[in-house]
């Protein structure tokens, strides 16, 4: 097949341009993807601690009013 019959398949040309533009990501190394993943994993945890005591109180206060 010739490479304009090929480019007429649908999708081969999008994939093409997609490989291209993969080579052009600068990925991230290994020690920069523990890091981030540390922080977010401490981001989360610290969030759903502050949730859960914000949860926690309100119930509290709420069932002291209501009960």
């Amino acid at each position: 097949m010739t490479k304009e019959a090929v480019n007429s398949i649908p999708g081969v040309a999008f994939l093409r341009e997609v490989r291209a533009e993969l080579k052009k990501v600068t990925w991230p190394t290994k020690k920069q993807v523990w890091y981030w993943t540390l922080i977010v994993i401490v981001f989360t945890l610290g969030v759903s601690l502050y949730l859960g005591l914000i949860d926690f109180l309100l119930t509290w206060a709420f069932s002291g009013m209501l009960g």
